[in-house]
């Protein structure tokens, strides 16, 4: 077992010195805790203290089950009697043992016990399913420190709060932590936290200098502390707390949190304390439990029940009425009856009571012409479709491991009946998996590969030109061939055809470059200045494989290991990080031999959203001072000096280039600094993050506007996020039947249009509608032009004259903000309905959810959300079925969802297949009931061909003949 830190590396202080969120705790003074929502009191290392009064904190055990052993039976009897026939056999069971019943108890109590209890059944099965994953959750093994320096092992489950625990590499967090130190000298570790907000990036994590000898398993045998923080919340990224050790008292932020479900990684192991545990812990605290859903068949159901109900209960009002009169004038001539001497119930003299009583038995004699025995069959149709869901060896992802999962089976047959699929694109559409694949240096563009757009615009192009060859004469289709061949040719180079990179994250094929061709090429310096920038300015970490040799790069984002990997083939190959430098093995030199460069780290100011831009200052080896900065083009642009524009205008003209083509750009720029500048602003810099109060972050900023400006641009990169494998096929499949595809995405508007071309939901020849924001203060103004917009292209497409004309509409978050207004949202769906994709951009997690709400009230139709972060999740619940992709994204999603996937190419399959399967199952036993329940089958049958399958019936058949089902005896 590793003891002891790992030594000579990284200093915290060192790297990340503009991280504004990340004050060190040593110079803030403790924060002023006090009120309601801080009352939580955490003594380190003695949780037996927490047993006792006022404390009594919760237990670290989870439960995410639906019932559990003393509410099943009441919670599951309360679901099961929401069904219309069940309360009304519940009623006709209750009157059987009265004297009023024409049938025995047993004939009405047993179906309604074995329907009842078949549907219990099949609810205890799946809870049973939730709660087996629990018991493997609450069983995982942790080591925590039992005492006198000793650790063991210990199930997740019996944690307490106050223990100490150690949590080594690749492991999950088994609680809230306040981490104490780790194995990098600096206390600083990396967690991936993906499980909690979707993102596959690596987040830093520090300890307090002070509990930085906490450092062994020994040091913990006399440690005691106490911790005072907020209560348990959902808020995932703020924490407010003091710690209380060797009478001194430290404030504490998000950045010592560790919290339960996230990754240990990069680092050898940590120790922490436990603050929050089970069900207190911030991942629980924001676990929701999913709507109840139900499907359009089983609610149809219940209104064709209220009909037949009403039905029943005019015949049984007839024939009580009936009974009535024939009671009191008849029965007194019936002398072989003896009514003188009968009861209440057949008293001449009672006709009315007669009546009632009647009317009781009626309901009951007559009772057959409700279906109880149909929703037996229902559920067998259901429950063993979600078997064969989860036994598809089609829908099986071999690289994953992920099987598709129907996590409920009451929505089995809403999967035929989706008129309208809402779609995440980063990780759904696409893989998230970033591939470097062209770049411009010193105004000179390299790259030869073509992005997936590009390759989509050429295969449309030369299919337009293959149909254009059929009604041409014999003459002109050899003609018309070579121009294919000839596009072809151009979109696609021939190096690219006959070879594929199979190196992950990087597509790129130039021989200009490659092979440290570089050299002879006219701007070598700058060219080598690019790759350098690649090597140095990001926050990652390289990490060995021994059995290849070859590094493997934890990053904060799929773009930095992409550009890692890029400088590493071009012959710049970050290799180590320290406290304070990064070296960099350059392969290629002017003396044709391998050199180690080492460049000190003296500042670094981090990429944010709002900065859109990422600056390292260091020294390289002749002691001179670089300022290597990348970001967006527009920021960049805005901060080049007259002197460092030389290459401004054909960068820009390769970056609209590399936009076309769907690909993300970023530029990349430098300075150099003397001495005495770089010492002025250094000094201005300590002093600023020195700073306690309001104003610390925003001079911080101030100071980094200082430094990043009079920069000399170098270049760009572009990088492509690839499509998961079969996308276009099952759109184009998708759209062919007849579903309408929605697109929402955080991705700005050309990326997205253009991805959708690569995915086929956009096509050449569709007419696009842009609603777009205009420049106003006046929000009322704003509101109006896009009102006019969408009336203008309502009206557009009601007077387009060619029939088979499609459109697309293409809408940004912020406009979408003004069209989800009450006063505009319906103009805006009205035009939405009628366009065949529909592509909304720059959208937040919120605005997701209304989206799908509206489309899914407005209609009245079936919607499908599928996506695969958690910034889905509000998406997923609120469409009719949800579909989570179990892919890298982490579990939010799946958890919050109906159905799970691995790809997104399997739901074609989940929809055409399954769904219809089950759909015409139903709908063929609604048929063929027995003459008992006519009425209802009618009924139902009639419903069900007037509210058909919204695949259109060409679409169906397209898509049911490329699976070779059709025409089976079950779809007949």
């Amino acid at each position: 077992m590793t003891r002891g830190r790992i030594r000579a590396r990284l200093r915290l202080s060192h790297l990340y010195t503009f991280a504004c969120t990340r004050p060190e705790a040593t110079e803030e003074g403790p924060h002023s805790i006090e009120g309601p929502g801080y009352s939580r009191l955490v003594h380190c290392n003695q949780p037996l203290m927490h047993k006792k009064k006022p404390f009594k904190y919760r237990s670290n055990y989870i439960s995410t089950t639906k019932y559990n052993f003393f509410t099943f039976l009441p919670k599951a009897l309360y679901e099961q009697f929401h069904r219309v026939a069940n309360l009304y056999f519940l009623a006709a069971a209750i009157v059987s043992v009265t004297p009023l019943s024409p049938f025995s108890a047993v004939s009405m109590i047993a179906p309604l016990v074995f329907v009842v209890g078949l549907s219990m059944a099949k609810e205890a099965l799946e809870d049973w399913r939730r709660f087996m994953q629990d018991i493997k959750v609450n069983s995982r093994k942790v080591k925590f420190h039992k005492g006198e320096g000793v650790f063991d092992y210990k199930s997740w489950k019996k944690l307490q709060v106050g223990d100490v625990v150690k949590v080594e590499k690749d492991q999950f967090f088994p609680a809230d932590l306040l981490l104490l130190s780790s194995s990098y000298e600096d206390g600083i570790c990396y967690v991936e936290t993906m499980n909690l907000d979707g993102e596959t990036n690596l987040k830093v994590k520090r300890a307090l200098e002070v509990t930085l000898p906490l450092d062994e398993d020994a040091s913990f045998k006399n440690f005691t502390g106490k911790i005072k923080c907020e209560d348990p919340n959902p808020s995932l990224y703020t924490f407010i707390g003091n710690f209380e050790y060797d009478h001194e008292v430290y404030a504490l932020d998000p950045s010592q949190i560790l919290l339960r479900d996230s990754k240990l990684r990069n680092t050898a192991f940590v120790y922490g304390v436990v603050i929050f545990t089970g069900h207190d812990s911030k991942v629980m605290q924001n676990a929701t439990k999913s709507p109840s859903k139900r499907s359009r068949i089983e609610r149809k159901m219940d209104y064709i029940i209220y009909v037949l109900f009403s039905l029943l209960l005019v015949i049984s009002l007839v024939s009580s009425i009936g009974f009535a009169v024939k009671t009191k004038f008849d029965m007194p001539d019936w002398w072989y009856l003896q009514p003188q001497n009968t009861d209440d119930y057949y008293d001449p003299r009672k006709p009315v009571l007669s009546g009632v009583t009647h009317l009781i038995t009626a309901l009951m004699l007559y009772g057959y012409l409700i279906p109880i025995s149909l929703y037996v069959s229902i559920e067998v149709v259901k429950v063993l479709q979600a078997t064969f869901i989860n036994q598809d060896i089609q829908m099986y992802d071999e690289e994953t491991g992920n099987p598709a999962q129907a996590r409920t089976s009451n929505l089995n047959e809403e999967l035929g009946q989706v008129d309208t699929i809402l779609s995440d694109k980063t990780g759904t559409l696409t893989c998230n998996q970033m591939d470097f694949l062209k770049c411009s240096i010193a105004g000179t563009a390299y790259g030869m590969s073509s992005s997936e757009v590009e390759l989509a615009a050429a295969q449309q192009m030369a299919s337009d030109l293959e149909d254009q060859d059929v009604e041409r004469s014999t003459d002109f289709r050899q003609k018309g061939k070579q121009q294919e061949i000839e596009l072809e040719t151009v979109v696609i180079p021939k190096d690219e055809m006959v070879h594929k990179s199979p190196i992950k994250g990087f597509s790129f094929e130039d021989s200009r470059v490659m092979e440290g061709n570089w050299l002879n090429e006219p701007n070598a310096d700058v060219i080598m200045l690019f790759f350098r920038i690649l090597a140095i300015c990001h926050t990652a970490v390289p990490e060995l494989n021994e059995e290849t040799g070859n590094y493997k790069y934890e990053s904060e984002s799929p773009d930095e290991a992409a550009f890692l990997v890029a400088a590493r083939e071009f012959g710049f190959e970050f290799c180590k990080r320290t406290q304070s430098s990064v070296f960099v093995r350059e392969r290629y030199s002017a003396s044709g031999k391998t050199i180690d460069r080492e460049f000190k780290l003296l500042n670094m100011l981090e990429f944010t959203s709002k900065r859109k831009r990422m600056t390292v200052i260091v020294r390289d080896e002749d002691g001179q001072i670089l300022v290597l900065c990348k970001g967006a083009d527009s920021i960049i642009f805005d901060r080049l000096s007259k002197n460092g524009r030389l290459y401004e205008e054909d960068t820009t003209r390769h970056l609209n280039e590399y936009g076309e083509a769907g690909l993300r750009t970023l530029a990349l720029a430098y300075k150099r600094l003397g001495e005495f500048e770089y010492s002025a602003w250094n000094n201005e810099f300590q002093e600023a993050k020195t700073t306690i109060g309001a104003d610390r972050d925003l001079m911080l900023e101030n100071i980094a506007e200082m430094m990043e400006k009079d920069l000399i641009l170098v270049g760009a990169t572009a990088v492509e996020d690839k499509l998961q494998k079969g996308v276009p096929q099952c759109i184009d499949k998708l759209a062919q039947a007849g579903l309408k595809i929605w697109v929402l995405t955080g991705d700005k508007v050309e990326t997205a249009i253009n991805i959708g071309y690569a995915c086929s939901l956009l096509r050449q020849g569709m007419k696009q509608i842009c609603i777009t924001e205009i420049s106003s203060d006046a929000k009322e103004v704003v509101k109006e032009n896009i009102l006019l917009q969408i009336t203008n292209a309502s009206q557009m497409i009601k007077l387009e004259r060619d029939p088979h004309a499609a459109f697309a509409l293409i809408i940004d978050g912020k406009t979408l903000a003004y069209a989800l207004e009450d006063d505009v949202k319906q103009q805006f769906l009205v035009l939405a309905v009628q366009c065949a994709p529909v592509i909304c951009c720059r959208v937040s997690p919120k605005q997701k959810a209304l989206v799908t709400r509206l489309v899914k009230e407005g209609t009245g139709k079936t919607t499908l959300a599928i996506g695969d972060g958690a910034n889905d999740v509000g998406m997923i619940k609120e469409a009719d079925i949800g579909v989570g992709i179990s892919g890298v994204e982490g579990m939010q999603a799946v958890m919050a969802s109906d159905f799970s996937i691995a790809q997104f190419r399997f739901l074609e399959r989940l929809l055409v297949v399954h769904g219809h399967w089950c759909y015409k199952r139903i709908a063929q036993m609604v048929i063929m009931r027995d003459c008992l329940h006519f009425s209802f089958s009618c009924t139902l049958s009639a419903w069900s061909t007037s509210n058909s399958v919204p695949l259109r019936p060409s679409g169906l058949l397209f898509l049911l003949q490329e699976y070779s089902i059709w025409p089976h005896p079950f779809l007949l």
